[in-house]
């Protein structure tokens, strides 16, 4: 029964996750708990299809990684899984902003989203930041629940054209363990002070009151997530709540349909965008930027392909390719 035990503390904070995600830490934990060797390289796979990437600078460009489940501190899971500890994301962005060689940050999310503590705090020091330099979030290729939480507060939100964004809600899970401890013969008995001490153990089935008193929890996260949303895009909570996808993900295209995105676009594009910024303290939340040279207007509008090739630009931007790759 040990493993169900951790998994109870594991789940029963409230989440702004995807659940197909959730699932799967929920088994690196089992195989952990179980003795089974993980290999870290492994569990950055299954969890997230890829290993971590580095942060990096392209001249005057940081590329800051929100990768992989986002957990509020450093702990197992995010040193054996290369998981986002927010705390020190935060510490990394606030480097960022005060180093005075960065003239621009880009957040490249590709993150499920993850617990809710300390999300509102990194989301609202990136929204506090904006003016100071441009900061852009790429959505490279999903960014949910917590991760939009937090990209949302960024100057411009780009998604790539296969990614997704949204995810807007909030979950908790209980564990019922009364019928498996049945079984094995084992009855718990709890001596406790304090009327709600005890209220959702998963030693007994799930009350009403108790299920209300989580319920509420669930539903003050989500209100603040609603409101952190709304804040960040310059939105009403009533079109976050109600046009955003309410809960589900949604494509490229529709994200900027709706406004949950500022516009299609790779992060390779995104960081050729600034680099021929020039130092420019601000990006424009729609249309092309100040001062963008006509080698970025084309990168940008693949619809528009000149048929004759341009060799030398072709080289220029193969070359700063080269420089942006990780």
């Amino acid at each position: 029964m040990k493993r169900s035990y951790i998994l109870e503390a594991f789940v029963e904070t409230p989440w702004a996750i995807l659940p197909s995600k959730l699932a799967v830490l929920e088994e690196i934990v089992v195989r952990h708990v179980s003795g089974e060797k993980l290999d870290a390289e492994e569990v950055q796979t299954r969890i997230h299809g890829a290993k971590r990437p580095d942060d990096r600078r392209v001249n005057n460009v940081a590329v800051l990684p929100l990768f992989g489940t986002i957990f509020p501190r450093a702990n197992l899971m995010t040193d054996m899984s290369g998981a986002t500890s927010a705390e020190r994301f935060g510490s990394a962005f606030s480097s960022l902003v005060n180093d005075p060689e960065v003239n621009a940050i880009v957040l490249d999310v590709d993150s499920p989203g993850g617990q809710i503590n300390g999300v509102e705090e990194l989301s609202r020091k990136i929204f506090d930041a904006r003016g100071t330099k441009p900061i852009i979030a790429v959505a490279n290729h999903i960014m949910a629940s917590a991760a939009y939480w937090i990209g949302t507060a960024a100057d411009e939100l780009v998604i790539s054209p296969s990614g997704e964004v949204g995810s807007i809600g909030v979950f908790a899970v209980h564990k019922d363990m009364s019928a498996a401890l049945e079984k094995d013969g084992i009855k718990v008995s709890i001596i406790k002070a304090g009327k709600f001490k005890i209220e959702g153990n998963p030693y007994e089935s799930l009350t009403e009151e108790a299920r209300s008193a989580i319920q509420l929890k669930v539903d003050e996260a989500y209100d603040g997530f609603i409101d952190a949303v709304a804040r960040n895009r310059g939105v009403k909570q009533a079109t976050v709540r109600n046009d955003f996808g309410e809960g589900r993900m949604v494509g490229s295209r529709q994200a900027v349909r709706l406004g949950m995105a500022d516009r299609v676009g790779t992060l390779e594009e995104t960081i050729v965008h600034l680099l021929n910024q020039n130092g420019s303290p601000a990006m424009m939340r729609a249309g092309q930027p100040e001062n963008v040279s006509p080698e970025v207007s084309d990168l940008s509008s693949s619809k528009e392909m000149q048929p004759v090739v341009d060799v030398e630009r072709e080289s220029r931007l193969a070359r700063l390719r080269e420089r942006i790759k990780p």
